[in-house]
């Protein structure tokens, strides 16, 4: 009877009954959640483990940064269901549970972030690209304070501030910003596309423009190219990306193509001949893959024969080997079959003051 009396008591517009009821309906509530969370968890990592996609692993993490206190107060608000409520203590619950549910979108979107930028950090260290790892990290921070401005301005929304002349003085002081430092900007936006879309990396052998060497440094702002001559050039990556960008280090095979001209006293049949033992010889060559060798056209002091074959090796310096071999055999040939090389010549006629004109009988 005691206990009766002490349930029916009223406290704050409900007994002290359907306090109890409400608290056992809130425990039972974080408990049915924690619990579904651990076997969500259980079974997410479970299934990714046996797929090689990366959205499950995404979802996994995610999972297991839903944070307690987020549990707890989806609990409360089950709870509160069964208790009436005068309207401002409801709105008041509804809020702290909408800030609070901000607080883990937040989380959620940090761990997003996070885990993408261990991703590509990951892969770009293990390629030995750690200065594009860095410019990773760097475009995470932008990312995260981004993330975390929106979720402060709905925050801000929510306690009834109004924003949108917070708003309105970010848009217009950043479109002021992006004016004043459109360049810098364009070279920032630019690295993200280097780094996303990866034109090259470090390491890369690349040709842009006039200038040619090898990648040393990704930064935000600006590129260092190791030249070929010894020095470091700095390109920004804005001016980078509007060029052409030839890629050598991504080459898998390198086309040759070279001409080589004899005489034009050289005999129909010896002419003939010379493709012949510019296929022997580079054929003989290895990694090769032989393409043509064609008489292709007349010029003005000589026959001219056009080779083309591929390295199957990218590499300059075994190029270089291979054409070399092939110059020094084709000397050899010649010299064994009596073909000699064309060089430019002129022939000048010099006739005295009464001769006849060239063509007259």
């Amino acid at each position: 009877m005691h206990v009766n009396l002490i349930l029916d008591r009223v406290f704050y517009f409900n007994t002290m009954r359907q306090w109890a009821v409400a608290v056992g309906i809130a425990a039972a509530a974080f408990l049915v959640l924690w619990v579904a969370q651990r076997l969500l968890l259980g079974r997410l990592t479970a299934m990714a483990r046996r797929t090689a996609t990366g959205v499950d692993d995404v979802v996994v993490h995610l999972v297991s940064k839903t944070r307690l206190y987020f549990l707890a107060a989806a609990a409360i608000v089950i709870g509160s269901r069964a208790l009436t409520l005068p309207p401002s203590t409801d709105g008041y619950l509804r809020t702290a549970f909408v800030l609070v549910l901000l607080a883990q979108c937040g989380r959620w979107g940090v761990a997003a972030v996070n885990l993408w930028i261990h991703r590509q950090a990951v892969r770009r260290t293990t390629h030995g690209d750690a200065t594009s790892a860095s410019t990773i990290r760097a475009i995470g921070v932008v990312a995260k304070l981004v993330l975390w401005t929106i979720v402060f301005i709905t925050a801000l929304a929510k306690f009834g501030v109004n924003v949108t002349a917070l708003v309105t003085g970010l848009g217009i002081g950043g479109i002021a910003i992006a004016l004043a430092v459109q360049n810098v900007l364009g070279d920032v936006l630019a690295a993200l596309a280097i780094v996303l879309d990866k034109p090259f990396d470090v390491g890369d052998a690349i040709v842009v423009g006039d200038v040619q060497g090898t990648v040393e440094h990704i930064g935000l702002k600006t590129t260092r190219i190791r030249s070929t001559s010894g020095e470091q050039i700095i390109v920004s990556n804005g001016e980078l990306l509007k060029r052409d960008i030839h890629n050598y280090k991504r080459m898998s095979e390198r086309r040759v193509s070279f001409t080589t001209d004899v005489t034009y006293d050289t005999p129909p049949d010896l002419l003939a001949r010379v493709p012949v033992i510019l296929r022997e010889i580079i054929t003989a060559q290895q990694p090769i893959r032989f393409d043509r060798s064609h008489f292709v056209s007349y010029t003005d002091s000589s026959l001219r024969v056009e080779t083309v074959y591929f390295v199957l090796d990218p590499g300059y310096d075994r190029y270089l080997d291979i054409q070399q071999t092939i110059n020094l055999e084709l000397l050899r040939r010649f010299a064994a079959e009596k073909i000699r090389f064309a060089h430019p010549t002129q022939t000048v006629i010099v006739r005295g003051a009464g001769a006849p004109p060239l063509g007259a009988a």
